[in-house]
């Protein structure tokens, strides 16, 4: 790093700078978490400006910047620069409130200037702002966006924090042979974050969508196993939509909680508006897919991605409901893939698998409050979740998951089964070994134990994988 002159004021850029994110997008997805609706008035906003727009939201949400994810090296740099007496100058383009925020929370600035209901402080605006601070002599500015270019045109000293390398590449092309170039925080690549968001690895739940398939015995049917994997991949995007959707909107509780503050969107690893752009696209990757496969698998698909939504804006945060909602999310991918070939779910199919995932759900939450009680907290951030609870949804879950196992015996009696298999009574060896899988899952929730989904657990622990096994074994022979 270069030496720098220290009679020369620094001024600092807040978003995308300073902090990793965005705070004006952050202000947007609060207001939408808070009030769904407010999208319609927030797109009157828009309408008479940025400024304008930036005021309103103010007005309505205060963004924690205690919370927010900073750049390490830009803080440690400034820091350093306080301490040897350096004038540091805090001018971003978000609502003057936010900045009198970040005033509070960092100590080492002098001043901050922001926007206000008639200007936005952006380019070229901020650009003029600096020249009558420092009544047009020499100034560094450190920034991160294309719209810093026109600053760095003007600057002395550049600082690029967080920029792609398209920016970076274009601030040495237009800086002076006078000005000094200091780089930090450089950005990595944001793939493997995105793939982290979109929790590729929980694709493996949708493999229920062959259920349908596999118990209808058609799995020699190659027609109706290629729809089964297109649905498949309608499904998996579908689901990363969500999942990119519900960590926008968790923001702040993800940041909160002792393991979900690693989340690429809360740890500031990948950007907001990559965030909202990849939304939409996985949803018309999923609908297109969708239409491929049959106009009722993409009604079912549209309800799972209705029902996610809602979950996601508020049913998640009411005491039990959440955990029934997951359960028939967990039963619509059972009901679109029979849509997907062409078959009726059972009732049977739609008892066990509801009665299953119900079960499922709720060791999720005994999972959250187990560890809770550990850190000797009470409630979780979020969820209408309580450590006094944890008694009754154990109880609940438990019986949840014995009701499954009792709906898989008597259905190893009824008619359809034994009109369906040659062999039913090799089904009977099936109901041990659920039981057994079931009461490892429970065994290491309770003991705290087990720190991820329950679902994902199952497939991975090897003891269930032997189980699972010798299920479809078990079910193969009494075919």
């Amino acid at each position: 790093m270069s030496n720098t002159d220290l009679s020369m004021p620094l001024f600092v850029d807040l978003d995308g700078t300073l902090i990793k994110t965005d705070t004006m997008v952050e202000a947007v997805l609060s207001l939408l978490r808070a009030e769904p609706f407010s999208l319609f008035a927030m797109l009157g906003w828009l309408f008479a400006g940025k400024a304008v727009f930036k005021a309103q939201l103010a007005k309505r949400i205060s963004v924690d910047l205690g919370l927010l994810p900073t750049n390490p090296e830009l803080l440690n740099y400034l820091t350093s620069e306080h301490k040897k007496g350096r004038e540091l100058t805090l001018i971003s383009a978000s609502h003057q409130s936010v900045v009198d925020a970040a005033l509070e929370h960092f100590d080492f600035f002098t001043a901050g200037f922001g926007s206000d209901k008639q200007t936005n402080l952006k380019a070229e605006n901020k650009l003029n702002k600096i020249r009558q601070l420092t009544q047009d002599s020499a100034f560094a500015y450190a920034g991160d966006s294309m719209a810093d270019i026109v600053i760095w045109e003007h600057a002395e000293e550049i600082v690029l924090v967080n920029c792609s390398s398209s920016v970076a590449a274009k601030a040495r092309q237009i800086a002076t042979a006078e000005a000094s170039i200091i780089e930090l925080d450089r950005p990595l690549s944001p793939i493997p974050s995105l793939v982290k968001a979109m929790r590729i690895h929980q694709w493996l739940k949708n493999l229920l969508i062959f259920l349908p398939l596999i118990l209808s015995h058609q799995l020699n049917q190659l027609n109706l196993v290629g729809l089964n994997f297109v649905a498949f991949l309608s499904f998996c995007f579908c689901a990363s939509s969500v999942y990119l959707l519900n960590d926008l909107l968790d923001l702040g509780s993800d940041r909160a909680h002792h393991t979900k503050n690693d989340r690429p969107f809360a740890a500031g690893t990948l950007p907001l508006k990559t965030g909202l752009l990849c939304i939409p696209a996985l949803f018309a990757a999923s609908v297109l897919l969708a239409l491929a496969v049959s106009a009722k698998f993409l009604s079912a698909v549209l309800l799972y991605w209705l029902v996610t939504c809602l979950y996601s804006f508020y049913l998640k945060r009411v005491f039990l409901i959440d955990v029934v909602t997951l359960a028939f999310l967990f039963t619509m991918r059972v009901i679109a893939g029979s849509a997907a070939i062409g078959v009726v779910t059972t009732d049977w199919l739609m008892a066990f698998t509801g009665f299953m995932f119900l079960g499922l759900a709720v060791v999720k939450r005994v999972i959250e409050l187990t560890n809770l009680k550990s850190k000797g907290l009470t409630t979780t951030e979020g969820r209408g979740y309580s450590v006094d609870r944890l008694q009754l949804i154990t109880i609940l879950g438990s019986m949840s998951s014995l009701a499954a196992v009792i709906v898989f015996a008597v259905y190893i009696n009824s008619p359809a089964t034994l009109n369906l298999y040659q062999s039913p009574n090799v089904l009977w060896g099936i109901c041990p070994l659920l039981l057994l899988m079931l009461a490892r899952v429970w065994q290491a929730a309770l003991s705290g134990e087990l720190n991820e989904d329950p679902v994902l657990f199952a497939a991975e622990d090897r003891p269930s994988q032997i189980m699972l096994v010798l299920c479809a074994i078990l079910l193969w022979l009494a075919v």
